[in-house]
């Protein structure tokens, strides 16, 4: 007997995938096999396709990404896509539309007329600059590759830019990290639309976990140390990470160092585009994430090792930094 499948039936889901010359390959590819998935799941089951999936750019036709394979797009449809999912891939600074071009400024006109109408409208890596040069994100929140949270933090103040989430949900705009997470992204629109055991169904058959969810963190600051361990970046880690339940003042960090706190800026703004007090509270983040991993360990016990003093601290850096409560990020991953 046929095993019962986890895909419900339901009328489809237009997905439209917006690509521009040089975008980055895995934006698009990893959110289309994610949901082409979904439809195989449904296949298997004897059910119609749950998504209907398009690669969309202006003019359609043959489009090159950064790494020189090309997708073949569909023009950019003129109907509205109301009942229907936006996603934006990202890619190099040289191939996002921006309003500087003819070209360009039409784009994000469109962009803005469709997103504004969309069911859902996403992006994916730095499609976000997209979707803010658009209009569509000012007064929400927002992520991006988190080697490009600063540039669209400075690019556009009216958006609420998180520094190290994975994908951010606010209203019906969704934004991801970079390139892998839009994996993460396309997973928990699957269960959103489907249902959590289909979007399991779906990760099992891609081999991916089910989601790392939007909470969690980008990147560690650890594997930035290590690479410039001769730098002044690492040796401040060093000195940091066994005094983080410390007070520590910008002045005794440049003495570890050796430097004028003057030159301790400039060094870690050269070396990782931080400041001293950016890297303090990173890597106090970084501790209280971990230790509520680990079993046992309370909001309270986390938030007096890490250094922030009282819960209500550390509940204020967790939703500033992860859009998440503590306690729901030590109940994804505890």
């Amino acid at each position: 007997m046929r095993a019962t499948s986890p895909v419900p039936r339901q009328p489809p889901v237009d997905v439209w995938l917006l690509v521009f010359p040089d975008f980055l390959l895995l934006d698009a590819t990893g959110p289309i096999q994610v949901f082409a998935s979904a439809n195989d799941e449904a296949r298997d089951a004897g059910l119609p396709p749950p998504y209907r999936i398009h690669v969309i750019a202006a003019g359609g036709g043959a489009v090159a990404s950064s790494a020189g394979v090309a997708l073949v797009a569909e023009p950019l449809p003129r109907r509205r896509i109301g009942t229907g999912t936006l996603i934006v891939a990202g890619g190099s600074g040289a191939g996002l539309p921006s309003a500087s071009t003819p070209a360009g400024n039409a784009l994000l006109r469109w962009v803005a007329r469709v997103g504004a109408a969309a069911t859902r409208c996403c992006s994916v890596c730095t499609g976000a600059f997209v979707l803010a040069r658009a209009g569509l994100l000012d007064g929400r929140r927002a992520v991006t590759h988190w080697q490009d949270v600063a540039a669209l933090r400075a690019e556009h103040p009216a958006v609420r830019v998180q520094d190290d989430a994975l994908h951010v949900k606010d209203g019906k705009f969704h934004t991801s990290a970079g390139i892998s997470a839009g994996m993460d992204l396309a997973l928990s629109l699957v269960e959103e639309d489907l249902g959590r055991a289909c979007a399991l169904a779906v990760a099992k058959r891609m081999v991916l976990f089910l989601k790392r969810p939007g909470g969690q963190r980008q990147f560690s600051s650890e594997l930035l140390a290590q690479a410039q361990a001769e730098g002044v970046y690492g040796q401040l880690v060093a000195w940091l990470r066994p005094r983080l339940a410390q007070r520590i003042d910008v002045e005794q960090m440049a003495a570890a160092c050796a430097l004028s706190v003057r030159t301790l800026h400039r060094r870690l703004r050269d070396e990782a585009a931080v400041t001293p007090a950016q890297l303090l509270a990173q890597l106090r983040l970084e501790l209280a994430c971990d230790l509520l991993e680990r079993p046992n360990t309370s909001v309270k016990q986390a938030a007096r090792k890490c250094g922030y003093g009282s819960e209500y601290n550390l509940r204020r850096a967790f939703v500033a930094r992860l859009g998440v409560l503590p306690s729901e990020y030590r109940a994804r991953f505890g």
